[in-house]
């Protein structure tokens, strides 16, 4: 099967030698997301109906509040990708040990500190208030925050591991851990149906340990085996290479920060505004829109490395041929989607049950924030390839500063309700689309200057 498939996407895609590599990446990545996709699907119903949905909305709401911190490494891990990946490529690898070690250095520091700061600021913050529920539950969220805080903060130093897999150009590999860590939580959870009354804890306690026990063990495996000669070291740590691998990090750091405000801040929007039920109903809309984005995730971010050695050797034929091949899997993603949404409350009732049903403006809102990020997919990779991100930093900011208010606005002074917040999202990234096609073809073009080529 895996096979038939290659020959398949080497129609699609082509045969040259950069292409063929990512191609595999590609048809491997393709079936462990096809099992992750179910895994987490399946995960929805189970936790959901040992909870309900109040406390799954809970537990949504406050994991989306601690994402936030998982991007606070200030970009490091896109400069270790970056950096790790050039000193491979020229097989310097006491270079590469030395950007690997100082990233762990790094990272580790910051997230120690952030686990220190926040045992001491936590006994002070209403939990109850924040996640606007009862104050009766406040002091079990205070605990339960606290466990699950400290289980994000090492899930991401440990997961360092994937910026090393995608700069040796094996992502099929990092894209193996999401579904055994969702894995290792469904078996938990299964257990907690059979021995343990309904409890949020314990669901936290398992959603948090699971992936975080699997990033472990890849940095286990993955050091002792195949990525030893690189294995982080504490007599390589070097701070003064910390600079270097902060360059381009920042702006990308900036980047994330402003797709963080649009997807976290809604959860805590819908929370404060509408309650914690409708957290459930919009993460489940979400989801299941968000396949489609899955799937051309899978394709579009293969190929940021091969872009960047694309760009490098000025190969810009190639670059433009990949460009079409990459809009065309985008565009029949798009009659995917637009045929998902016609079905959309008949699969989630198949899905969750009829508790959940989805408004009409909701998927009418996702459907053209989805296709809008499919069409502008392959293009965000090519600029982030080539290093070309300065627009990229300035739509970002501009999306911070908006997203929160316009989501508020379009749900209470404009009577959206809960989709609101899906249409400020659509009003945020059709920038994207526009600038990010734009500058790719002036940089092909070689008309790039000023802004256009930053």
């Amino acid at each position: 099967m895996i096979a038939t498939a290659y020959k398949l996407s080497q129609k699609i895609l082509g045969d040259n030698l950069r292409t063929a590599r990512a191609t595999k990446n590609i048809i491997y990545s393709f079936f462990i997301k096809g099992y992750s996709i179910v895994i987490q699907f399946a995960l929805v119903p189970l936790t959901l109906h040992y909870l309900d949905k109040f406390h799954y909305g809970i537990w949504l709401t406050l994991a989306s509040l601690l994402q936030w911190f998982n991007f606070f490494d200030i970009g490091i891990g896109h400069g270790l990708r970056n950096k790790l990946a050039e000193s491979l490529a020229l097989e310097d690898y006491n270079l590469s040990r030395i950007y690997v070690s100082t990233a762990y250095a790094f990272v580790t520091l910051i997230f120690s500190t952030f686990i220190l700061l926040f045992c001491f600021v936590n006994p002070f913050l209403n939990w109850a208030s924040i996640l606007n529920v009862t104050p009766a539950i406040g002091n079990e969220l205070s605990n339960l925050v606290l466990y699950v805080f400290i289980f994000f903060c090492l899930r991401f130093i440990f997961n360092l591991i994937s910026v090393v897999l995608y700069a040796n150009q094996v992502p099929a590999l990092n894209n193996l851990m999401g579904p055994l860590g969702s894995t290792f939580s469904y078996i938990g959870i299964l257990i907690l149906t059979k021995t343990v009354p309904s409890s949020l804890f314990w669901v936290a306690m398992v959603l948090s340990a699971g992936p975080l026990l699997v990033t472990i063990l890849f940095n286990i495996g993955c050091f002792s085996t195949k990525f030893k000669a690189i294995r982080p070291g504490f007599k390589f740590i070097n701070f003064k290479y910390a600079h270097s691998l902060l360059g381009l990090g920042v702006q990308f750091f900036i980047i994330q920060m402003a797709i963080l405000v649009v997807f976290s801040t809604d959860n805590i929007i819908l929370t404060q505004l509408f309650g914690p039920e409708q957290v459930t109903v919009y993460n489940i809309a979400f989801k299941y829109f968000s396949i489609a984005i899955m799937i051309n995730g899978i394709v579009t971010y293969t190929f940021w490395t091969p872009f960047t050695e694309a760009f490098v050797k000025k190969d810009f034929t190639w670059i433009r041929k990949t460009l079409k091949k990459l809009n065309i899997i985008a565009g029949i993603l798009i009659t995917g989607v637009i045929i998902s949404a016609i079905l959309v409350n008949k699969i989630v009732f198949l899905w969750v049950g009829g508790s959940v049903k989805i408004p009409a403006s909701m998927t009418i809102a996702l459907t053209l924030y989805v296709i809008i990020s499919l069409a502008s997919g392959s293009y965000n990779m090519f600029l982030n390839g080539a290093g070309k991100i300065r627009l990229q930093l300035y739509i970002a900011v501009l999306s911070i500063i908006v997203t929160i208010p316009l989501s508020i606005l379009l749900c209470k002074t404009f009577h959206f309700g809960p989709s609101g917040v899906t249409i400020a999202m659509v009003c945020t990234t059709l920038p994207n689309l526009i600038v990010w096609r734009t500058q790719s073809n002036k940089i092909l073009n070689g008309t790039a200057t000023g802004i256009w080529n930053k």
